[in-house]
Formats: C-alpha cells, structure tokens, sequence
C-alpha cells in the first residue's frame, strides 16, 4: 500500500485550516522552522551564491526528510492519515488569507486609512505610508491573488504529488523566499537559490490558479483573455499568471508603481477595467476562497488517483 499519497489527509487538513485558520504563534511549524532558517543563516551566511544553496539545501532537505521520516514510520494507515492531515494544516495559509482581506476591506469602508496601512504589512511587503485607499486596494487584490497560489494552490498541488514530504518541502521553499530571496545588498547573491527554487516550485500551481479562476471566477472568457494576453507581463514568471486572471475574472487593472521598503518597481497593467475600489476587495476575497475550494477538490482527486494507481501498479 503506497503511504505517499493520502487523499482523506489532505481533505482534513483542508478541513482543519477553514476550522482553525493559522494561528500566530511562536510554535506554529512555520515559525519554528523560520527561526531553524534564521540560526543556520547566521552560521553559513556569506556574500556568495554557493553558501545560499548550502543554505537552502540544508533548509528544505531536511524538511522533506522529516516528512519522509514521519510517513515511513507512522505506525498505521489511520496515523498517515493524521500526519498529513496536521502537515496539511500547518501549511495551508487559506483562511487567514481571507481574513486578512476582509480586515483591510472593513477598515478602507470604514474610511480609516491609518488602520488599512497598518494592516497591509500582514498580507504584503510593499511601503504603505503614502498609499491612498485606492492603491491599499489594489496591492491588497493583487497580494490576494499572487497568495491563493503560494499560500493554498501550491502547496495543495506538492501534497497531491508528493504527500507530507511535498508538503513540507514546498512550505520550507516559500518561506526562505520570503525570507532571503529578495533583492538587497544582504541577499543578491545568497537569496539567489532560494529565490530561484521558489520559481520553480511555483511554476505548475500559479498556472493551474490561473485556470481555476478562469473557472470559478464571475468571467471566464474575460479571465481566460487577459491571462493569455497580459500574464507574461509580469516580471515575476509566476504571480503575473495569478493577477492576470484575477484582474480579467473582477474587471479590474492590476499593476502600476510599488514601494518596498525605498526600492521602487514599475509594473505593467493587466487587465481593461478601471482600478481596483474597495468594493473590488470583497468578491477577490470570494474568489480567492473558490479557487481555493476548487484546488482542493483537485487535489484530493489527483492524491486518490496517485494512489489507486500505486496500489495496481
């Protein structure tokens, strides 16, 4: 019996993350493997690619041995079983995504802008200092549809493919390019592999999320032509695929000048509709929720298939 696929895990963990969400804290997984990252970067870092993909390889290696370590010596179905379902969990960002956008809409309708800024840091990286309702608005409905692929769809996809230790594997690959694979005097060259492994990682999900959107989303043909027209456009080779379907599916126009932290980028629009409102927050939360529910759907199908065709195998 194949112990790598595990389709009633991954339903639950689905399950587990709608009931539960994410919770912020200093035990969760993900932070203690953040703060693993940090303390192995403090020893190995240095200003060449060759220790970042030391870095990375340590990092992400071990996590998929974990998972492998975890399924191989489960002692029974029904604990493979739990153990994907809390890995799962722990890796699925949905629901807090969600909330997240529902925070920054209730506060743009409550006309605080104060509240939105300070609240916009939860869901992206950009300078919200000087951003007006319209741009939190726009940043918010982009971030939304860049994070249902790095936060739902990815790693919904690697659990199918690869069980616990896809799952584990993929989360410890985005989190070290949140944390080191960005542009800085620090991490150009040591973020570098884990910049690049996250392209990778993400290259089949953020195409599957733009083919869910163009599905579940309130316009297909206009998402399916603006994905096909402007995905490419973006300078990332995935989040543009995402933000180009989202921007199509709400009839919006994505894109424009963003701020990190004093760096400026200029990124092309996407899309034929207006800019973004805060009305346009509501039903990219919505939709972020359906491309959610049908990655699931997905998935749980794919694992029962990789499954079934093991056990004949």
């Amino acid at each position: 019996m194949p112990i790598w696929y595990d389709p009633l895990g991954l339903a639950l963990g689905v399950a587990l993350d709608r009931l539960l969400a994410d919770p912020r804290s200093s035990v969760h997984p993900v932070a203690l493997f953040g703060r693993g990252a940090a303390k192995l970067e403090a020893s190995l870092y240095g200003d060449d690619r060759a220790r970042g993909v030391l870095h990375v390889a340590v990092c992400v290696g071990g996590s998929a041995a974990l998972g492998v370590l975890a399924m191989r010596y489960a002692p029974n179905r029904v604990a493979r079983t739990a153990v994907t379902a809390v890995a799962t969990w722990a890796v699925l960002g949905g629901t807090t995504l969600a909330r997240e956008g529902d925070h920054l809409a209730d506060a743009l309708e409550d006309a605080d802008l104060e509240r939105a800024r300070a609240r916009l840091p939860h869901l992206c990286g950009r300078d919200p200092s000087r951003l007006d309702a319209p741009e939190i608005a726009r940043a918010t409905v982009e971030s939304l549809a860049e994070n249902t692929s790095d936060a739902v769809v990815a790693p919904l996809f690697w659990g199918a493919v690869a069980g616990v230790p896809g799952l584990l594997a993929y989360r410890a690959i985005n989190t070290l390019d949140a944390m080191i694979g960005h542009h800085s005097p620090r991490y150009e060259r040591f973020g570098w592999a884990a910049a690049r492994l996250d392209d990778v990682a993400n290259y089949v999900p953020a195409r599957l999320t733009g083919a869910l959107t163009v599905l579940t989303g309130p316009d297909p043909g206009q998402a399916r032509a603006v994905l096909r027209r402007d995905g490419h456009r973006h300078p990332s080779p995935n989040a543009g695929r995402c933000e180009a379907a989202f921007a199509g599916a709400l009839g919006v126009r994505l894109g424009g000048t963003n701020v990190y932290a004093g760096r400026v980028e200029e990124r092309p629009a996407m899309g034929d509709g207006p800019r973004p409102e805060v009305k346009d927050i509501r039903r990219a939360v919505r939709l972020t929720r359906a491309v959610g529910l049908a990655a699931a759907g997905v998935a749980v199908v794919a694992a029962w298939a990789l499954r079934r065709r093991s056990s004949t195998g």
